[in-house]
């Protein structure tokens, strides 16, 4: 089929699963979004034909915190710990009922249990005889803590998640994805830049409208990432023939990858099914971990877990708030603790929703209309704080936002600015938080300050980002690894570094200095170069080519050395291109 046929052909299928013909015809205009830099490839941006495998975060640092004997001291237990108190408490009640058989009688058991409503919509083969799959159930079955760490965070999200995945009349294995996902942390970010229960990376949540600012990440949202991300698998099972293992893989890899896997399967006269096909590591492993979940929680206790017991009930309700609220405003007024609502809002980085929308709040259930009342009666200029400020010499509305934690379009906006020119004793009205930055625990802000001072092995090094800076520049100064830097510092390496902005580097230099500047970075000339693997290709090869370590290529792609590459597979690499070819 020809690509000008085949982008018809998105175009109608895009408008038969919902999209809008303006956003089509946005699309449309657009050729990069049909046709990538040319029209002999796919876009990369297109999730459906992307061939960018997106490793997920979470899953594997709570499986290694609990193997380690840690469970209880990770870095993300305080997500845990803001649990609320009654849920706690309905848990350990229903641990109770569990030691005692059911009886046939308890009509209301079934309809009250969170877990027999997931089994009853389990669709997919757990049936599968595959070393992959055992050797994730051997690994859940000797760390039921694990299962109960997980359940603890996804007994907020749970019921909706499954709810939209009735809805869609998808398999009920899907809810369970945020396991391998994130491990139901709303917060967690991968080093491939992917956030939130269902790790959409920046170019697929766009796709999916899951946009972005200062003061919110959508890709966090529960409501908007659970439809986004459910609406992505349908269509990827569409597009594989309902064939959801398929799907799943194409979810993680792209479904380029997955087609061009299947096509390579079926020139050979091989099998075309999931389990023949030569996919990325993180792929192949990907599916088995869903389904060794989905075997479990069918029949914990063959696997000897006991699964805390989950109400048949809604956690959270929706509550319009009409117009933009400070996070601990909305607390106060719904009796919770501020975590709490963060943690069901996790979009919102900052101490207040997004000014410009949706005026809405996730709270719990039972604290819903007591919200409402309380919201009504609740002036609507007290809903954030502000201050009077007069202009200084030197001030700019850049430097005014980042003194109150706001933005310069909102200062535009609330003062009636036609343009970003203020003079000096001019009078502003900014909005601000009514608490200290520590109350607001969750915010962005706060936890990125958590993470920085976490004690690492090194030497701890202040580092501001100079003009020009990459994150290899860094890494080679202080001898460390690109992922470490961006990891110590809330980001992933893809992340763009501003001038100005404070690092927190562990360093392995013997004397590491406030800011290292040597002559040979000074005189390096290195740029960021895209390279798609070619047929014979190795790491050493393509290292020896540009003139940079195998090590290095490893760490900027998360690529095990001991894998081969496959080609097509896309590479990132950091060069000087004063050596390179």
């Amino acid at each position: 089929m020809s690509v000008k046929r085949l982008s018809y052909v998105l175009i109608a299928s895009t408008l038969l699963s919902g999209c809008s013909t303006s956003q089509v015809l946005e699309n449309w205009h657009t050729p990069s979004a049909w046709f990538g830099e040319d029209n002999n490839t796919a876009d990369s941006n297109n999730p459906l034909d992307s061939d960018e495998v997106v490793v997920a975060q979470g899953d594997e640092g709570l499986k290694k915190s609990v193997a380690s004997g840690n469970g209880d001291q990770a870095s993300d237990a305080p997500l845990d710990d803001a649990i609320a108190p009654e849920l706690r408490k309905q848990a350990r009640e229903a641990r109770e009922k569990l030691d005692n058989p059911r009886s046939s009688q308890d009509v209301a058991t079934s309809e009250s249990d969170l877990w027999d409503r997931l089994r009853a919509g389990f669709q997919m083969d757990h049936s599968v005889d595959n070393a992959r799959v055992q050797a994730q159930l051997d690994w859940y079955a000797r760390h039921p803590r694990y299962i109960d760490r997980v359940v603890e965070r996804g007994s907020r999200y749970l019921y909706h998640i499954l709810e939209e995945t009735e809805k869609r009349g998808l398999p009920n294995e899907l809810a369970l994805l945020p396991i391998v996902e994130s491990a139901f942390d709303p917060f967690a970010y991968s080093h491939g830049r992917a956030a939130g229960l269902w790790q959409f990376i920046p170019s697929t949540g766009k796709y999916f409208g899951l946009t972005q600012s200062w003061w919110h990440d959508d890709r966090r949202d529960v409501i908007a990432a659970t439809d986004a991300a459910l609406t992505y698998l349908d269509r990827l099972a569409n597009r594989f023939d309902g064939d959801y293992t398929l799907a799943l893989a194409a979810y993680n890899a792209g479904g380029g990858t997955v087609s061009s896997s299947i096509r390579r399967n079926r020139n050979a006269g091989k099998s075309t099914d999931y389990w023949s096909l030569s996919l990325p590591t993180e792929t192949r492993h990907y599916v088995p971990k869903l389904i060794a979940l989905a075997k479990i929680f069918d029949d914990p206790e063959a696997y000897g877990i006991e699964l805390p017991a989950l109400k048949n009930e809604p956690f959270f309700e929706v509550v319009d708030t009409g117009s933009q609220l400070d996070i601990a405003q909305a607390a106060e007024l719904a009796g919770v603790e501020i975590n709490e609502i963060y943690l069901l809002n996790p979009s919102y980085n900052r101490w207040a929703t997004n000014p410009d929308g949706p005026h809405r709040l996730l709270v719990p259930v039972e604290k819903a209309e007591g919200f409402r009342t309380a919201l009504a009666d609740f002036p609507t200029e007290q809903r954030v704080s502000w201050q009077n400020y007069r202009v200084q010499k030197g001030d700019s509305l850049n430097t005014i936002a980042r003194k109150f934690s706001t933005t310069p379009s909102v200062i535009q906006q609330v003062n009636k600015l036609n343009s970003d020119l203020i003079r000096i004793g001019q009078q502003l009205l900014i909005p601000s938080a009514t608490k200290g930055s520590e109350t607001y625990a969750l915010s962005q802000s706060q936890r990125l300050q958590r993470t920085q001072e976490r004690q690492r092995d090194g030497n701890k090094v202040n580092y501001t980002v100079r003009r020009g800076d990459t994150f290899w520049d860094i890494a080679r100064e202080h001898r460390v690894s690109v992922r470490e830097v961006a990891a110590w510092n809330g980001m992933a390496p893809g992340d763009p570094l501003i001038p100005g902005k404070q690092l927190v580097i562990w360093s392995k230099t013997a004397q590491p200095t406030k800011n290292v500047a040597s002559s040979q970075r000074d005189s390096a000339m290195v740029r960021k170069v895209g390279y798609r693997v070619r047929q014979g290709d190795s790491l050493s090869a393509i290292a020896s080519r540009f003139s940079v370590n195998v090590r290095d290529i490893a760490s900027w792609n998360d690529l095990n050395t001991n894998r081969y590459l496959q080609p097509g597979q896309s590479l990132v690499l950091y060069v000087d291109i004063r050596n390179s070819p």
